[in-house]
């Protein structure tokens, strides 16, 4: 964990009811997130892994507001949102933004392009409105855009290009933090470079951090300094990205290693997990989520919640038996 972290997530959880029957009554929760802590230094990025449904994307939304969290505490620099009001509060929203998945339903279509990038700036009433189209014009050469296309709308740039545009509403109030949420799941490969170079050469320009969430390994692996892996609302593994694929800890993290294809062969892991079905999110709480799917599980495993504990400065596990 960063000595000094800009960004300090404790106990996040974000449950979401299930309601049936006509009146709509709750009959249980879906814990999409149930407990995650993690912290993120300046100019650092952290990757955040794992399957489909197991929350990440839930967990950076939470992180913004845009979901609503069922408990938990985020501070940027000590300073939690619960606490400030008015100015204060707009000023702590300044410091984190999103890029979202999808470059095509994430900008709005109406508008061009020159007012999507202006829009923070007006919220924010940042500078004069000759200043905001200055600055406007500067987000877009920065991204890799020419300013005269400042009047296009969304549906005349490439998949790559509306991405760089997203890229660009997020740098737009000087963020410290930024949630990548699959930037580059939805464009082609040649074009995914792109864009991963692109934040790398932001991040060095501005002392960006990133929380860089994905399922694949090979784009986390590319950009980040360390990675957790979640599984089931809850991360698993946390370690220097070196130490994760050389020697992951958990066996969930062995397993995600193993299923992702390896040019290298001495790469190659030998530990396989059991095919057995996926748990639920919905399930009851206790014991351990991935205790079903686990060749290593115990009667302990499937009765207690294993912590993450640290096996060393550079690794955290939440395993019994590792």
């Amino acid at each position: 964990m960063p000595d000094s972290p800009l960004l300090e997530v404790r106990d996040l959880q974000v449950h979401f009811p299930i309601r049936k029957g006509v009146l709509q009554r709750a009959r249980g929760v879906v814990r999409a997130v149930d407990g995650v802590s993690f912290a993120i230094g300046r100019g650092e990025t952290l990757g955040l892994v794992g399957e489909s449904g197991c929350g990440k994307s839930t967990t950076g939304l939470a992180l913004m507001g845009l979901t609503p969290a069922t408990g938990g505490i985020v501070r940027i620099d000590g300073m939690a949102p619960q606490r400030l009001r008015g100015a204060a509060m707009r000023a702590w929203r300044r410091r984190m933004q999103i890029v979202f998945q999808d470059p095509f339903s994430s900008l709005n279509p109406r508008q061009r392009v020159a007012d999507i990038l202006r829009a923070p700036l007006d919220i924010h009433r940042i500078g004069t409105p000759a200043e905001r189209r200055e600055r406007v014009a500067d987000l877009m050469a920065r991204v890799g855009l020419r300013p005269d296309q400042a009047g296009n709308y969304p549906h005349e740039f490439s998949g790559g290009q509306r991405q760089r545009i997203g890229i660009a509403r997020a740098l737009a109030l000087r963020p410290d933090l930024i949630i990548c949420d699959e930037p580059v799941s939805a464009l082609d490969v040649s074009v995914q470079a792109q864009i991963l170079n692109l934040l790398s050469d932001l991040q060095e320009e501005y002392g960006l951090s990133f929380l860089m969430i994905s399922h694949d390994l090979g784009v986390v692996e590319h950009v980040s300094h360390r990675v957790a892996v979640m599984y089931l609302g809850r991360i698993v593994e946390i370690a220097d990205k070196a130490r994760l694929f050389e020697a992951p800890g958990h066996p969930y993290t062995e397993l995600l290693l193993r299923s992702a294809p390896v040019m290298d062969p001495r790469r190659r892991r030998r530990f396989s997990a059991q095919a057995n079905e996926i748990g639920a999110a919905g399930a009851a709480p206790g014991g351990c989520a991935f205790a079903p799917r686990c060749p290593l599980a115990t009667d302990l495993c499937r009765t207690t919640t294993p912590a993450l504990t640290p096996r060393d400065p550079r690794q955290s596990v939440a395993c019994h038996h590792r």
